[in-house]
């Protein structure tokens, strides 16, 4: 095993990485910025929500927020191209990353994804070839005695090979992504139910070409079937030569279909793009040669694979660097956690499964479980001077926007976070210890709206954590 991650194996598929996930963060943040959503994320709310252990996490005033999102423009153009692309990775990685864990409401699977997508190019030796860090800071000398500091700091030995394991974390983490995918799918709900498919599906009547089919129960039973087939066996069909390409048009129909019918960005995209680390180094060289054909002759040295008489211009394995046991056995444990962390919904016992990860939400997030359910809730919370024993109703809209209050209204997390938010927020001298209780009303995958927990619960004294949340009621 140890050989065959060690192999050395064409850069060409990683160097096509590189470009399509730098040029798909640019674009997706100038659109991001474009619809005004670094105001109405992470400007205008009075109050943002938390990840677990990340309390500290706070967003600038209105310039820096702007400012990170122009170091993440700016970043995602230093991967893409391979300019001072160590820093640029890490630059690209810690700013999307730190706008995500600013509030927990606007989560999504994708956007962990990509934060772990970007990790690890700080480390791949992406930039090895066909970037501009190997036109200015070129080794001459492998003592690297002589040159500036930055030559020092950014020089790159160029190479057309490199280890097979550092492009098996990508197509590995992929591959993830999609299995678990499908068996989040292998539940009652989805297969049998078709929920919340049958839901979803009839208002896209209109749908080109497909619309026509939308209203009828069996199209949203295809869907679920299909959804969960393709994700549990696409990623083998993926890996397998003499079933990647039918693969590949079967993950560009899915992405297309699930991008126009439901609401989810530019994720389809960002799938369609990177599942192409998959295909032969051939069709990657190919692509990279035509875009060379457009660069200048004096710079094709640099930048072109094969010259005209299709000799390569370097030894590919001329600087090619074996990868370390340090980096084998790091990549064997993120691995181990990668496939055991969405398994920790095993933890909390006698509950039902959909009681656990969908009703308390247990072991949910982080774990690979796309698009499974229609939930919704509809949260008073009151806060109460236990001296006097007057009480008074709180205006969510005074502290939330719609889609943090919709988020809100039924994540159980989120619900302790406000709870204590409101306690600080009308704590005085006169009212030292309010009281913050709250009436919730949740509905499941078209079940009918359920109380919540107990509305005479003092949601300030109890603690969020990774326990059981044994004081919300069981669902019916």
């Amino acid at each position: 095993m140890k050989n065959f991650l060690k192999e050395p194996i064409s850069i060409a598929p990683l160097i096509s990485f590189r470009i399509l996930f730098g040029l798909l963060i640019f674009l997706s943040t100038l659109r991001f910025w474009y619809m005004g959503w670094i105001e109405k994320h992470y400007i205008q709310p009075v109050f943002h929500f938390k990840y677990f252990g990340f309390d500290w996490v706070e967003p600038l005033p209105a310039l820096g927020m702007y400012a990170v999102h122009i170091i993440l423009l700016l970043a995602s153009l230093g991967v893409m191209f391979g300019f001072l692309y160590r820093l640029s990775a890490f630059l690209l990685f810690l700013t999307f990353t730190y706008c995500e864990l600013i509030d927990l409401t606007y989560y999504l699977n994708h956007y962990y994804f990509v934060s772990l997508m970007a990790f690890w190019l700080i480390f791949v030796p992406a930039h090895r070839f066909y970037s501009i860090d190997c036109v200015l800071f070129k080794n001459k000398s492998e003592k690297q005695s002589k040159g500036s500091f930055l030559q020092t700091l950014f020089s790159v030995s160029p190479s057309l090979s490199i280890s097979r394991a550092w492009v098996l974390i990508f197509q590995l983490q992929l591959a993830i992504t999609y299995f678990y995918a499908g068996l989040a799918k292998l539940n009652s709900e989805w297969l049998f139910d078709a929920m919340p498919l049958k839901i979803w599906l009839p208002p896209h009547y209109d749908m080109p070409v497909l619309g026509f089919l939308m209203p009828y129960e069996i199209t949203a039973y295809a869907f679920s079937w299909t959804g969960m087939i393709y994700d549990l066996f696409v990623p083998f069909a993926l890996f397998y030569k003499k079933t990647r390409i039918w693969a590949y048009f079967a993950v560009v129909g899915f992405h297309s279909v699930t991008g126009y019918l439901f609401q989810i960005g530019v994720f389809p995209v960002v799938m369609i793009a990177l599942t192409l680390i998959f295909f032969e180094a051939n069709y990657h060289e190919k692509v990279l040669n035509f875009i060379s054909s457009f660069i200048k002759s004096k710079s094709k040295k640099y930048f072109s694979f094969y010259s005209t008489t299709r000799t390569p211009l370097l030894n590919p394995l001329k600087n090619f660097q074996f990868i370390s046991k340090k980096w084998l056995s790091i990549l064997g444990i993120y691995f181990v956690f990668q496939v055991l962390f969405p398994f920790r919904f095993l933890f909390y016992t006698n509950q039902p499964y959909n009681e656990t990860l969908f009703w308390k939400e247990e072991g949910f997030r982080f774990s690979w479980r796309v698009m499974l359910m229609e939930k919704f809730g509809s949260a008073t919370f009151y806060v109460k001077n236990p001296i006097t024993g007057k009480e008074g109703v709180v205006d969510n809209s005074e502290f939330l926007n719609l889609h943090q209050e919709k988020q809100m209204s039924f994540q159980p997390d989120m619900i302790l976070q406000y709870a204590r938010f409101l306690e600080d927020k009308y704590k005085t001298k006169e009212n030292p210890n309010p009281i913050v209780r709250a009436e919730v009303y949740v509905t499941l995958n078209g079940r009918r709206s359920q109380l919540f927990f107990d509305p005479n619960l003092d949601l300030t004294k109890i603690a969020d954590s990774f326990l059981e949340k044994d004081w919300i009621n069981s669902l019916k």
